[in-house]
C-alpha cells in the first residue's frame, strides 16, 4: 500500500508528519518536552483517537536511540521507584480512551496539552526557588514518586504527553543533564514499549499505521542526531519558550477544532 495515501493524508501533510518525526528525534537526545509539538501536528492531521497510536511507534524508535546514545547515564533506583505508579496511571489512560470518542480525546489531549505548558512554565519560574531535592526514601519523597507517576502515566497513555510531567520530577530530584536525559531515556522506552499491548487491543495500532510509522521512522534519526550535537550547544530557554508558544498554540488548535 502506498504510505502517502494512508489515513487520506496529502503530500503536505505527510511532510508535516515527518517533521514532527524530525522533531520526536530531537526531543529524545536534546530537549525533552519537545515532542508536544509533534503531538499536536499528529493530532491536527489524523484523527485523534488514531494519531495517538500512529506516534506511539515513532517516540520508540526515539527512545531507542536515546538509550543508545545516553545508557551509561541511567538512575534506575529512580526507575523502579516509579514504575508501580506509572503502571497504574497507564491501565487508568488505557480505560478512558476505551470509553471516549474521536471528540473527547481531541479535547482531552488539547487541554493536556495546555496543562503540560502550564506545568512547564510553573516549573520555570520555581526552579532558582526549589529546595533541597527530597530524599528519595523518605514519606514525602515517595509521595511525589507516586503522585508524578500516576499524572505521567495516564498522560502518556492518552496523550503520548508524558514528557514535562516527567522532566519536572526528574529536575526537583536534582538531576543533572546527562543524568536526566539517560534516566528519561529508560524510562520512556519501558513504558512506551509496555503500552503497545493497549494501543493494539484498542485499534489504535494496526497493519496501516506501522506502514506509516516505517515511512516516518527515517525521520527520527537524523533529529536524533541534530539533537545530540546541539544538546552542548542549544540556547536552551528560548528554545523551551517556543515549545510552550507552540504547545499551547496547538492545545488550542485542538480545543477549537
Amino acid at each position: 500500500m502506498n504510505t502517502m495515501t494512508l489515513w487520506h493524508i496529502s503530500g503536505g501533510e505527510f511532510a508535516a508528519l515527518a517533521f514532527a518525526a524530525l522533531l520526536v528525534g530531537f526531543s529524545k537526545t536534546a530537549v525533552s518536552g519537545a515532542n508536544t509539538i509533534s503531538l499536536a501536528i499528529f493530532a491536527a492531521v489524523l484523527p485523534a483517537r488514531a494519531s495517538t497510536g500512529v506516534l506511539l511507534p515513532v517516540l520508540i524508535a526515539g527512545d531507542v536511540l536515546a538509550v543508545v546514545t545516553y545508557r551509561r547515564h541511567a538512575h534506575w533506583p529512580t526507575l523502579w521507584r516509579l514504575f508501580p505508579a506509572v503502571a497504574a496511571g497507564v491501565v487508568a489512560g488505557a480505560l478512558f480512551l476505551m470509553l471516549a470518542d474521536d471528540a473527547l480525546v481531541r479535547v482531552s489531549i488539547g487541554a493536556i496539552l495546555l496543562l503540560m505548558a502550564g506545568v512547564t512554565v510553573w516549573r520555570r519560574r520555581t526552579a532558582g526557588a526549589e529546595e533541597a531535592p527530597e530524599a528519595v526514601t523518605s514519606r514525602a519523597g515517595r509521595a511525589k514518586a507516586r503522585s508524578y507517576g500516576v499524572l505521567g502515566g495516564f498522560t502518556t497513555m492518552v496523550a503520548n504527553a508524558g514528557g514535562p510531567v516527567m522532566s519536572m520530577y526528574l529536575l526537583s530530584a536534582g538531576f543533572r543533564k546527562l543524568g536526566f536525559l539517560g534516566t528519561s531515556a529508560f524510562f520512556f522506552l519501558i513504558v512506551n514499549v509496555s503500552k503497545v499491548p493497549f494501543s493494539a487491543g484498542l485499534g489504535l495500532i494496526d497493519g496501516r499505521s506501522l506502514l506509516l510509522d516505517a515511512a516516518l521512522a527515517g525521520f527520527v534519526v537524523p533529529g536524533g542526531l541534530f539533537g545530540r550535537w546541539a544538546v552542548n550547544r542549544i540556547n536552551q530557554r528560548l528554545f523551551e519558550q517556543l515549545v510552550i508558544a507552540a504547545t499551547v498554540v496547538g492545545g488550542v488548535q485542538l480545543l477549537l477544532r
